[in-house]
């Protein structure tokens, strides 16, 4: 990883100047050799090298970049939210050893991302171009450093302690040892501070769409952040900073199929896919995989049971975010339930079409409840209990008492949690893991017996990394 990247970094950014992600930017071919001084010699280039980060993270297969779908697809199938799965794995039946390799695409495409915002970083800083004007200097470097806090966010809940890589130095990064979880969490905070302090309250880089991250998003990372780290007073305070920002996000009252249209009024930061791509055309490229084709009588794993448990009876959740196939296994007709948050899908994606959907990566209903849990473990608990009631009038569901022990209410974020956030960038896995109900929770499926250890909850370091660089060790007992 390390090495191996590092040696392709400056071609890595170059070749982001070749690339136009729709809307994003239209950049001209560069006509100068790669180096970064000629990549970041001017402003266009400069943004060129930014857009071509964020074009890498989302055009990319599903099953290979955490950007672009590993991460839900992963935790989906590691955690508690699929029932009759078509192909078990060892991730389903939380089996793992250090030889299964598909979590591998988490760790190489958030290093690959991590080396692409660096090289912004380092290019932007060691540029000396008068034509690189200061304001966008500073602009593109704290969205670089969101991006590295949001890559690393990913892997130490994929990992654990993992390498700490801040420069694109080779000297530097060469055989690197693993930093502990604190420290990256450390550096991951810093970075959404600098982050918040500089980038834009508004969505001008994106033109108006919710594209680019701006100060609202780093501070709904740093809020989900000091949520995972226990500083609950300040994810108050971030949640409560981003929920405030009434003319820019509202929740979706009318028609949750709204939700997760492009720049929808709950979109915090969104990432835009191409759509000329033959195989995914106009579709987010995760949703590719989340829907049957043909829609209704197509192929599909079920959702589980204990996921469809999480929703009270007329939740507008579940009727707006699940529908159901019925398909032939077989001599026998299966019903399956499937994630239908995104609407368009291999059954009727167009290439080159306009996309109706971008990929939703932060929204508000996650910050009433980064604030209803921080607020029910730092008091009052009515105070979150009623961010929680915020959510569920919106579902269309009975509000729930505010005289709820801390206890009960704790089991009421996790509750609406799993019917909320459900199949998004592995939050149910995360939260499982986080609160130390994990084995309890995966340990009574009858695919997941026997639990063969809390080890698994960690995924194993890709062994090629554990090849190329001796100083890095295997998670236990993989």
């Amino acid at each position: 990883m390390l090495n191996h990247h590092t040696n392709k970094l400056l071609l890595f950014i170059s070749a982001f100047l070749l690339v136009s992600c729709d809307k994003l930017l239209e950049i001209p071919e560069p006509k100068n050799s790669l180096t970064t001084e000629k990549v970041f010699n001017n402003d266009t280039q400069a943004k060129g090298a930014m857009a071509g980060v964020l074009t890498q993270m989302i055009n990319n297969s599903a099953y290979s970049s955490f950007s672009a779908g590993l991460s839900s697809q992963l935790g989906r199938t590691s955690a508690d939210e699929l029932d009759n799965v078509l192909s078990p794995d060892n991730y389903y039946r939380n089996a793992l050893t250090a030889q299964d390799g598909q979590s591998n695409g988490i760790w190489n495409s958030a290093y690959q991302t991590i080396y692409g915002a660096n090289g912004v970083i380092e290019g932007i800083a060691e540029s000396k171009s008068p034509l690189l004007g200061e304001a966008l200097r500073k602009e593109l470097t704290a969205e670089a450093k969101f991006i590295r806090a949001f890559s690393y966010f990913y892997l130490v809940n994929t990992y654990g302690d993992v390498p700490l890589v801040l420069t694109i130095n080779l000297a530097k990064n060469t055989n690197i040892e693993r930093t502990p979880t604190s420290k990256v969490y450390e550096q991951i905070i810093t970075d959404l501070k600098d982050a918040a302090n500089v980038l834009p309250a508004d969505y001008t880089s994106g033109k108006g769409e919710r594209i680019r991250a701006n100060k609202w998003a780093a501070k709904a990372l740093l809020a989900r952040v000091y949520l995972y780290t226990g500083d609950y007073g300040n994810a108050i305070i971030e949640a409560t900073d981003v929920i405030g920002q009434t003319n820019l996000y509202q929740l979706e009252l009318v028609d949750l199929n709204k939700v997760f249209l492009k720049n929808s009024s709950e979109a915090i930061w969104q990432l835009q896919h191409s759509t000329q791509v033959d195989f995914s055309g106009n579709a987010v490229p995760e949703a590719l995989y989340l829907m049957p084709n043909p829609l209704h009588t197509g192929i599909s794993s079920d959702l589980s049971a204990n996921l469809l448990r999480a929703f009270d009876e007329g939740d507008l959740r579940k009727a707006a975010w699940i529908d159901s196939t019925d398909f032939v296994s077989g001599n026998n007709i299966v019903h399956a339930r499937f994630m239908y948050k995104y609407k368009t899908g291999m059954h009727n994606k167009i290439v080159n079409a306009e996309a109706s959907e971008y990929y939703m990566v932060l929204r508000l209903a996650e910050m009433y409840l980064v604030r209803a849990e921080a607020r029910i473990l730092n008091g009052p608990i009515s105070t979150g209990i009623e961010d929680l009631n915020v959510l569920r009038r919106r579902a269309d569901v009975d509000p729930l008492p505010t005289s709820l022990g801390r206890d009960e209410a704790l089991a009421a974020v996790a509750k609406e949690r799993q019917a909320e956030l459900f199949g998004e960038w592995g939050h149910r896995w995360f939260d499982l893991k986080r609160t130390g109900k994990a084995e309890a929770v995966l340990s009574a499926i009858p695919a997941k017996q026997p639990w063969r250890g809390n080890y698994q909850l960690l995924y194993p370091i890709p062994k090629d990394e554990l090849e190329r660089n001796h100083f890095l060790k295997q998670n236990p007992n993989y």
